[in-house]
């Protein structure tokens, strides 16, 4: 099937055939159905689709009525070099080919719970990125005309004390300065309300376990930690370390051929939402290694083989770290290749 938002193009391969034959039906639920129950034994069908924008509802009622359905990874299906065609009918008709072929990889489709925590945790993140983006346009604009902080880290109570406290003889400066400061405040506001309402779920059945032991490492916090086990939902799912960080695109690209080996840039494939947070983790590692009190009260009443791990993964990317920005002097580089391994221990941490 390729879906858009309002049709569904079917390749439908009957077995010994080798040639597709595509239907063209609405996208709606009473349309799925008469297509299905043209079929003499729905049980048998075997259905794929891709992951996108659609979601996974389509998904959940085929299965509702008996019908085998895989969700694609988009990323991973195999496409040739010299095909530069591209319409719904032609999609449709290659899915179906390489399903058959078992060509394709399909996604983990999470419950209809996973999936609401996971809207939730990825609302907040969005609400983090509209903040520091009205911050930021707030700074340039008080640079731009000279009322620079120097008083401290900018965004402290302090800071905000401050901010209260600028004034502009002009007219216009002062409504472009109250609105700047006005949206700034109106985002935090809305940030505080949305981590508020997230915090109960930090104890919600599906993720409690995996939430507490993954706040054990240093750099991951509740909310963080509620982003990475709604991500992820199953971390059996991934057979090493290696597809684990493959899945959050923190591997390094590589273009070799005979004995030349290249390597490039991250590969920045799979979840980014994962990848964003292991990457805000990581720079927690450019101390060195302590156990603070925060840290302290997470790891309190954790299994001692689980704080053990913690430590020994702290100890070991913090003098990553260092030794790596002795090397390159390029922290994103460095606090990409720390995010990698961080990766890892976790997957192991979530296996063990």
């Amino acid at each position: 099937m390729d879906v858009s938002k309002d049709s569904i193009s079917v390749g439908i391969l009957h077995p010994e055939e080798e040639s597709p034959v595509v239907e063209k039906i609405s996208h709606d639920e009473q349309s799925v159905r008469r297509l299905i129950r043209k079929f003499p034994s729905p049980g048998r069908l075997v259905v794929c689709y891709e992951a996108g924008p659609t979601g996974y509802e389509l998904h959940r009622l085929l299965v509702s009525m008996g019908v085998t359905c895989d969700v694609i990874a988009p990323s991973l299906i195999p496409k040739r070099a010299g095909d530069r065609v591209k319409t719904d009918k032609r999609d449709a008709k290659k899915l179906a080919r390489l399903h058959r072929a078992g060509e394709l990889t399909a996604i983990r489709v999470p419950s209809v719970e996973e999936e609401a925590v996971r809207d939730a945790a990825r609302a907040r993140a969005d609400m983090v990125d509209d903040l520091g983006r009205a911050r930021k346009r707030m700074q340039a604009f008080l640079l731009r005309h000279g009322q620079i902080y120097r008083d401290g880290s900018a965004w402290t109570i302090k800071h905000h004390q401050w901010l209260r406290s600028v004034d502009f003889e002009d007219r216009a400066l002062r409504l472009t300065f109250g609105r700047y400061l006005a949206i700034v405040e109106a985002r935090e506001a809305e940030l505080e309300a949305m981590e508020a309402e997230l915090r109960p779920y930090l104890e919600h059945r599906l993720f409690a376990d995996e939430i507490a032991r993954l706040c054990a490492y240093r750099g991951v916090a509740a909310l963080g930690a509620l982003t990475l086990a709604s991500e992820v939902c199953d971390w059996r799912r991934f057979p090493s370390a290696g597809a684990f960080m493959g899945f959050c695109g923190l591997t390094v690209s590589e273009y070799s051929s005979g004995g030349t080996v290249s390597r490039g840039h991250l590969t920045k494939t799979g979840n980014n939402h994962i990848r964003t947070q292991l990457v805000e983790s990581a720079w927690a590692y450019q101390h060195r290694p302590s156990l603070g009190a925060e840290l302290r009260r997470r790891q309190t009443d954790l299994d001692p083989d689980t704080v053990a791990r913690a430590w020994a993964a702290q100890q070991r990317l913090c003098a990553r770290f260092h030794r790596l920005q002795a090397r390159k002097n390029n922290k994103p580089v460095v606090v990409a290749a720390i995010a990698r391994e961080l990766a890892g221990f976790l997957w192991a941490e979530m296996v063990a």
